[in-house]
This record gives structure tokens, C-alpha cells and sequence, in this order.
């Protein structure tokens, strides 16, 4: 079983990578996917970040606002801390059980989508980091397009809340770039595709 971990900071362009992935037969482990199951009502995070930030991050139906949750840990890095710390080992937790049960399956590729790859230490569970890289300026424009409800300056602090492009290029096996339109990207994962199913071949 092959091992990729995939990662690149917000708005990047690492969901839809991911998503050609997908098809092309890897099998996903997206911790994106993971963290918003933890925080359901009634989970263990959920009762820990709600016990932490307040009845106010809730909705009337009892669920997570997480758009409010958002504008409060990206504008505080002491809070946004305190939720990584709720939050992060039960993700990491996951990921290694869903690894285990793609290895009893025998899957052939498997992938861990996350963005906090690095950040979290799953960098050293995979054989190859794929790192999808993006300019600062059309980062912020796709970011601001993908999450309207963001002002420049939430979009700026949700950006610099990541580990900087530069940093996470030193962990990289491979680098896709994404700052041109999707054929290019697409024609850069499925080389890299190509080269990894040669290589186990």
C-alpha cells in the first residue's frame, strides 16, 4: 500500500487534487471530512469546544456555527490554539484507524488529504508529501470568492494562520502548482499519478 499525504494551504486547490485522486482509485482520507464529524452534537469535541467558547457558537438546532466558531479562533491566536488542542488528537486518532482498516483491505493508494498534514505530524505516516502550491495574490482572490462571507482582512488572517508556502516546500516529495487554470493542474497530477503506479509496478 502506498502512502500519499496531500496538503496545501486554504484555497489552494488541495479538494480538487483530492478529488482527480479520487477517481483516478486512491482512496481519500480527508481530515477536513473527520473534523466536522467530530464536532457533531453529542461527540466528545463537540461537548468540549462548546463548554470552552459557549452557547453562543451554537445554532437553535444545537449544531456548531462554524462560520462564527471560524471568525473567533482566526482572530485569536490563543483561542484558535485551545481549539487545535480539542480538536487535533481525535483527528489524528482517526486518521490512523482509517489507515489501518485501507491496509486490512489491501488498498493499493491511499491518500491523507489534510491541510495540517505537516502542522500535525502525519507527514512522517506517508511515503510521499504532494504539496499544492498557489501565488499569494490568486490565494486570496479564491479565497474571498470561495468563502464570500469573509472580509480581506478575515481572508489575510485565515492565511497567515497556516504554516507559510515556503515552509511546507522543504517537506514536499512533489510540488503541484496551482496558480495557472485546472488543465495545467490536472495535467501535473496525473504525471505524478503515473510516475507513483509506475513505481509500484
Amino acid at each position: 500500500m502506498k502512502v500519499i499525504g496531500l496538503t496545501g494551504g486554504i484555497a489552494s486547490g488541495k479538494s480538487t487534487v483530492s478529488g482527480i485522486l479520487r477517481e483516478k482509485g486512491a482512496y481519500i482520507i480527508d481530515a477536513d471530512e473527520i473534523s466536522k464529524a467530530l464536532v457533531e452534537p453529542g461527540k466528545p469535541a463537540y461537548l468540549e469546544i462548546v463548554k470552552h467558547f459557549g452557547q453562543e457558537i451554537l445554532n437553535e438546532d444545537g449544531s456548531l456555527r462554524r462560520k462564527k466558531l471560524g471568525r473567533i479562533v482566526f482572530a485569536d491566536k490563543e483561542k484558535l490554539a485551545l481549539l487545535n488542542k480539542i480538536t487535533h488528537p481525535k483527528i489524528v486518532e482517526e486518521i490512523k484507524r482509517r489507515l489501518e482498516e485501507a491496509a486490512r483491505r489491501n488498498e493499493r493508494v491511499v491518500v491523507i488529504d489534510a491541510a495540517l498534514l505537516i502542522e500535525l505530524g502525519l507527514y512522517k505516516m506517508v511515503e510521499e508529501v504532494w504539496l499544492v502550491t498557489i501565488d499569494e495574490k490568486t490565494q486570496l482572490e479564491r479565497l474571498l470568492k470561495r468563502d464570500s462571507f469573509l472580509d480581506e482582512k478575515e481572508a489575510k488572517d485565515r492565511i497567515r494562520a497556516q504554516m507559510p508556502q515556503e515552509e511546507k516546500v522543504k517537506y514536499a516529495t512533489r510540488i503541484i502548482n496551482n496558480s495557472g487554470d485546472f488543465s495545467q493542474l490536472l495535467k501535473q497530477v496525473e504525471e505524478y499519478w503515473r510516475e507513483l503506479v509506475e513505481s509500484k509496478n
